[in-house]
């Protein structure tokens, strides 16, 4: 007997269902710690085994790529807690987990030559330019740094640019502060001498991502949603119990979106990165006695800094667009369950 078919007769023992498989539209942003997942999944051929085929789409935002759910040209994706809030303010999306904390991921950088002298005097950072992605994380997180240090975005001028023309103007002398997330972080690092100055984390602002499914999907597919959280933990569950593995598979998924970093920075994603399993999902994810959960309480404080920059009139209920519903299919799904906790 072939090993493929070996395999199809253990898995449909085990109650999985490997007849034709449906597809499954995933967005995302490429290179980046988040969306490796989906690249280990596939290169461990773990969304068939649950009956899957994903079709993806990338974006260089989430700006863009939450504005593409409206043709319905994905399904489910992940995507910035600032995307995931103006999502569901404008196009019915859903936040169902979380891909991680990158609060030290979005951050506040300096030029190598202009660092110092602000981290010393915050306050001489009045009246400069600052270039950032607007209505992202790291916009989110260099106006947390600026309130830390007695600052308002007033205070500054503020020029949006994409990541790669902000890695561009402050390698080439062009601006001296700039809003960046990792990897970004860490190529400005590494190949312009630019200094972190103020993580989101340093502001004391939690910047989660956000793992996310159009409404009308979910409601007419929330078993391929279940399962579409299953395979996503199950990687990042293995790529952390496999980090030599993981790293290298990071190297060539970073390459291929066209970043490239050391494996000092590479190491440095897992290291200051959290990221929740199954249970520190649904535990971050509780509301206890109808109460707000923790990232109820993230999600908010993110819509009120979106509401001050004038993206919307109201900050959304989180109740009305975060739902553990789709991690508790999960974990009430025996299988489905150990096939989310695997770390092999």
């Amino acid at each position: 007997m072939k090993f493929a078919t070996v395999v199809g007769a253990l898995l449909a023992l085990v109650g999985f269902n490997v007849g034709a498989q449906q597809e499954i539209k995933v967005s995302y942003q490429p290179a980046l710690y988040w969306s490796l997942p989906y690249y280990i999944a596939s290169e461990k051929s773990w969304w068939g085994e649950l009956g899957l085929k994903p079709s993806f789409s990338t974006f260089p935002a989430g700006v863009p790529q939450i504005a593409a759910s409206a043709a319905k040209s994905w399904d489910v994706g992940g995507t910035g807690s600032v995307p995931a809030v103006l999502g569901a303010a404008r196009y019915n999306l859903l936040t169902i987990g979380i891909t991680n904390d990158e609060s030290q991921g979005n951050a506040l950088l300096a030029s190598g030559a202009k660092a110092d002298g602000f981290m010393k005097n915050p306050a001489s950072i009045k009246g400069q330019t600052i270039v950032l992605t607007a209505n992202s994380t790291g916009d989110y997180a260099v106006q947390s740094c600026l309130g830390k240090w007695g600052l308002k975005k007033a205070d500054v001028n503020i020029k949006s640019m994409g990541q790669a023309e902000i890695i561009s103007a402050m390698s080439s002398g062009n601006a001296d502060l700039g809003g960046l997330w990792a990897p970004n972080i860490y190529t400005l690092e590494e190949k312009a001498g630019a200094k972190l100055i103020c993580s989101g984390r340093d502001a004391g602002a939690i910047v989660p991502g956000a793992i996310i499914v159009r409404a009308e999907y979910a409601k007419e597919q929330p078993q391929h949603v279940a399962r579409y959280l299953a395979i996503y933990l199950r990687a990042q569950k293995w790529s952390l119990a496999h980090r030599s593995e993981a790293i290298a598979m990071m190297k060539k998924f970073y390459e291929q979106g066209g970043v490239t970093i050391s494996e000092a920075a590479m190491n440095k994603e897992f290291d200051t990165r959290p990221v929740f399993d199954l249970a520190g999902q649904l535990k971050v994810m509780n509301r206890p006695s109808g109460g707000a959960s923790e990232v109820d309480g993230w999600l908010t404080k993110i819509g009120e800094f979106m509401k001050a920059n004038g993206t919307f009139a109201e900050v959304p209920a989180a109740k009305g667009f975060i739902t553990d519903e789709y991690l508790r299919m999960v974990d009430r799904d025996p299988k489905l369950k150990e096939f989310a906790n695997r770390a092999n």
